[in-house]
């Protein structure tokens, strides 16, 4: 999987669509918020992996040369895991969705996508 090939499946999902919040730095939003942190160059995508530390540092002992925790945010829960490493395309895919299913359910009712 490349870097546009990650962007253009996270564009993909219901509701969402591209931000450059900071300059240079691609992120993916539904509704007003980030489920997916891409950066510039677009090498890694930042996603929810659990509800907190603990249950996301299950991708940094699977995978412990393409995972790390999320800078500023990894307390949360978010990791950035490297595309084009040793994660399988089918799991870098399951982790967006499940950071989008994550986001979206904190979405006020009103704000979700159909």
């Amino acid at each position: 999987m490349t870097g546009e090939e990650m962007l253009a499946y996270c564009l993909s999902k219901p509701g969402a669509w591209q931000d450059e919040p900071w300059e240079g730095d691609v992120v993916a939003k539904v509704g007003a918020k980030v489920f997916a942190f891409l950066g510039a160059e677009i090498t890694s995508v930042g996603v929810k992996c659990g509800k907190d530390r603990d249950s996301a540092d299950e991708w940094l002992k699977r995978y412990p040369d393409d995972a790390s925790p999320s800078s500023y945010i990894g307390r949360y829960g978010w990791n950035s895991l490297r595309i084009g490493g040793a994660i399988p395309d089918d799991e870098l895919r399951e982790a967006v969705d499940a950071s989008y299913d994550a986001v979206v359910k904190t979405l006020p009712k009103k704000d979700r996508p159909t």
